[in-house]
């Protein structure tokens, strides 16, 4: 069961949360996977994602690939809990590169604009390419709130009333918990 660390709430009344914990577990509408562009889910949150779902989940991505980085996908979400995986596809960090910051919120953004045209109440996202493709932890979780609150501003009566951020490794937790903290100005 996932520990909720953070909550937040949108003047529009939706709900931004952070929670430790496994996001495969997750029991929302949809939970969303931190993919690469061909959608082959081998390793980390993605081979995880289709371990617990089952092999349907890699099945229908193959139909859908590739993604463009900055894209995302949807398909069903096999035997998990949530009823499906959008699979957004962030950036492989490159500091020389200008367009990262651009191309994680574009990732991140049009995950909950499927989510939004859909009629999904809830999602859970992951620290989207901060593991194995390399983006630094404290700009990723810059890049998602913020991401997440312009899209509560902009899409206050959307049904998408429960966005949370599950992620399972405490360093990762606590760099996004600061983040929430510093963005709405808690102390401790």
């Amino acid at each position: 069961m996932a520990e909720l660390k953070y909550r937040h709430t949108a003047p529009s009344g939706q709900m931004i949360s952070l929670f430790q914990g496994d996001l495969t577990e997750e029991d929302v509408d949809a939970i969303v996977n931190a993919a690469n562009e061909r959608l082959l889910h081998g390793g980390g949150l993605a081979g995880a994602i289709v371990a617990r779902g089952g092999q349907v989940i890699q099945e229908e991505s193959k139909r859908v690939a590739p993604v463009p980085t900055g894209q995302a996908a949807i398909t069903g979400a096999g035997k998990l809990k949530a009823r499906w995986v959008i699979h957004a596809v962030g950036p492989v960090y490159r500091a020389d590169d200008p367009r990262m910051d651009e191309l994680l919120r574009s990732a991140v953004w049009n995950s909950l604009m499927l989510a939004h045209q859909r009629g999904l109440k809830s999602i859970a996202f992951p620290a989207i390419s901060s593991g194995i493709f390399g983006f630094p932890k404290k700009p990723c979780a810059a890049n998602l709130i913020s991401t997440v609150l312009d899209f509560t501003a902009q899409y206050p009566d959307s049904t998408l009333r429960d966005i949370r951020f599950t992620i399972i490794d405490s360093p990762t937790v606590n760099v996004f918990l600061q983040e929430f903290k510093e963005k709405f100005n808690q102390s401790g």
